[in-house]
């Protein structure tokens, strides 16, 4: 488990410490049969009160420094178990953070919610169970063992037969367990992937009454979870009392065998005391055993799902690391694209045009045509298949990809704000933006005048995904925030698809007035909105069908003539043209 050399290093002191602590406290265990041994041979049986005193205080002592042992390491555990698990907490999520768009396709975020939860506290456990009782138990089978040989080397045999006989039980345990707890674990993942997608789509669920079926899908996720969990704790049931039975047939036999040899005067009875004694440590000690593999037969399910995280591709990085900010020169040559974990058929295909800085490029076309595909490429988000894509005439992957992301703004389709005010979901594009230009963005999306009728207005908190707004006004927030960011180059991808045509209009007048130099590409599916950009960009099954202005697309592109007429109408085409 690769994934613990790391923090053990880190926490090397701590739980060297915690181990030495373990190790003593088990010798603190091993030497009380001992001593009660000579309390009864040397003391109670020949009547000496001075010995068992003493033996009985020495004993005492052992017992007092044992419990010190286990109280330091149990504190130990404690801290170093709960930092291992918020570091690695961390790393996972700073991991997600900086995953590829093909990490994110690959794991569902339910399956991450579980992987950051319930796997990272089931590693915890692990590392707080191994530092306070794990080690302390092989240490006390081990050391049990050895002094039983010393007490009585007849009576060992029926030992080391029990020992062997746990030992197979506990491997087949294992290999039995290791892949039901690994169904569990993604079991887990499925139920919280069906709640997750059920809170999403609440009001489209309420809207349809299709209550039954989510209550339908919970049930089996749910149903398979539970009975996944049966069949993995049956294993578990089988045999643990397989085991118990055999250490306690084998300490029935040690006193059996036992009586033998005191009758024939072989062995006094207080080695006999001590060497049941001994044997029941090694019965709590195999049994502990068996619950140490149980747990690390589970924690191996949840640290291989861990290492999947952390070795999932990360986000592009480029040589590249200096990059104008002044201009926003952006050009598509001979791009053919094709999602990752999709059908395999291209999206866009052979796909070129070049927009200058200042300029504003529409793209339009039928549903599924590639629009927003175009977006997430120029915002590197995937790798092209062929062709290359050029930012400031310089290819995106030689650039680092957050370096090329300084320089675009983004307001994307569906708009997705985040819990707090208005003020701090703008500025969420600039944190460093002045309250003037926080005003000035919302002002030129056309925010600015439902904001002031807020209670608190910019100071107003919005809830989870901006709940309490309308979907124009959600909108008209997400464009506010990228308008501060300020980039050489903004995409709006479809985000003015709630707003009248008035408003609309507004907000693309004031986002060309707001600056003249930025380079504007708006995704959109309205005619009206195209027709008025600097150059237009028509796409069909993912290729380019026509590139101009709107008069010469009026003229030489079918397609858009096709959406004009279906939006403004074949009557009005005489006006357009003149």
């Amino acid at each position: 488990m690769d994934i613990y050399k790391r923090y053990i290093k880190k926490y090397r002191l701590l739980f060297l410490t915690a181990v030495s602590c373990v190790f003593f406290e088990a010798l603190c265990d091993l030497m009380q049969p001992t001593i009660m041994a000579r309390i009864i041979d040397d003391g109670v049986k020949n009547g000496q009160v001075a010995t068992v005193i003493r033996f009985g205080l020495l004993m005492l002592g052992i017992t007092a420094a044992g419990a010190c042992f286990a109280g330091t390491r149990s504190v130990l555990a404690s801290k170093v178990s709960q930092s291992f698990g918020a570091d690695l907490r961390y790393d996972v999520f700073a991991k997600i953070i900086g995953f590829s768009e093909i990490s994110s396709d690959k794991i569902e975020s339910g399956s991450l919610i579980t992987r950051m939860t319930n796997d990272i506290s089931q590693v915890t456990q692990f590392i707080n169970g191994m530092m306070r009782i794990f080690f302390k138990a092989p240490i006390t089978c081990l050391g049990s063992m050895i002094l039983a040989v010393m007490l009585s080397r007849q009576m060992s045999i029926i030992l080391f037969l029990v020992v062997i006989i746990v030992a197979v039980f506990i491997v087949i345990s294992m290999k039995l367990s290791y892949v039901r707890f690994a169904k569990v674990q993604y079991a887990i993942d499925k139920v919280n992937s069906v709640v997750q997608e059920y809170l999403m789509g609440v009001r489209l669920v309420k809207a349809f009454g299709r209550y039954g079926d989510e209550e339908e899908k919970f049930d089996g996720a749910n149903s398979d979870l539970a009975d996944k969990t049966v069949s993995s704790q049956i294993v578990i049931a089988y045999f643990s009392p397989l085991m118990s039975l055999t250490i306690n047939l084998g300490i029935v036999l040690i006193l059996f065998i036992g009586s033998i040899l005191f009758r024939q005067s072989n062995i006094e009875v207080g080695k006999i005391a001590a060497f049941i004694n001994y044997m029941t440590q090694i019965l709590a000690s195999l049994i502990m055993i068996t619950n140490i593999f149980n747990v690390f037969v589970r924690t191996k399910a949840s640290t291989e799902r861990i290492n999947e995280v952390l070795s999932s591709e990360e986000d592009f990085k480029g040589s590249q690391q200096e990059l104008s900010y002044a201009s926003g020169d952006l050009e598509f040559k001979n791009v053919t694209f094709a999602y990752p974990n999709g059908s395999g058929l291209p999206t866009l295909r052979n796909l070129s045009f070049k927009i200058h800085s200042g300029e504003t490029l529409a793209v339009i076309g039928p549903t599924g045509s590639g629009k927003s595909t175009l977006a997430w490429l120029s915002l590197h988000f995937y790798d092209v298949l062929e062709g290359a894509i050029y930012f400031n005439g310089l290819d995106v992957k030689t650039l680092d990809s957050n370096i090329l992301r300084e320089n675009i703004a983004l307001a994307p389709q569906k708009s997705m704000l985040f819990s707090g005010t208005v003020f701090e979901n703008i500025a969420w594009g600039n944190p460093q933006a002045s309250q003037e230009e926080i005003v000035k963005a919302a002002q030129a999306a056309q925010a600015d005048g439902f904001i002031r009728n807020m209670p608190a207005q910019y100071d107003s908190n919005l809830g989870q995904g901006g709940v309490n707004l309308s979907g124009g006004q959600k909108q008209r927030i997400s464009i506010a925030r990228a308008l501060v960011k300020n980039a050489p180059v903004l995409i709006l991808d479809d985000c003015t698809s709630a707003l009248d045509a008035v408003t609309e209009a507004k907000v693309r007048q004031a986002i060309k007035q707001f600056d003249t130099h930025k380079t504007v590409i708006m995704i959109t599916q309205r005619i009206g909105t195209a027709m008025f950009a600097d150059k237009i960009l028509v796409l069909d099954n993912g290729v380019n069908v026509g590139f101009g202005s709107h008069q010469e697309l009026l003229q030489s592109c079918i397609t858009y003539q096709g959406i004009f007429d279906s939006q403004i109408g074949g009557d009005l085409k005489g006006i357009a043209y003149g």
